[in-house]
């Protein structure tokens, strides 16, 4: 019986060290440039790290490139 309860202590000790020491989660958008196809509501795909990339994208299948508007560069900000 002790070593259940010693067992279930270890157990729930390793779930919720990691809990209480996580940091906040953050979602970051590192992806700056968007390829937008067709006219509008169509659709977008903003998952490009350069313009050649995303111009490359678009090239054979129509639509534009633009900055993503929820990109951030924090190295600019300094």
């Amino acid at each position: 019986m002790r070593r259940m309860y010693l067992a279930a202590i270890i157990i729930l000790a390793t779930i919720a060290v990691p809990m209480m020491t996580e940091s906040t989660a953050r979602a970051e958008v590192i992806y700056p440039w968007c390829a937008y196809y067709g006219g509008r509501n169509a659709a977008t795909n903003c998952g490009f790290t350069s313009w050649p990339q995303c111009m490359a994208t678009v090239s054979g299948i129509g639509g534009y490139c633009g900055p993503n508007p929820r990109y951030f560069d924090a190295r600019r900000r300094r």
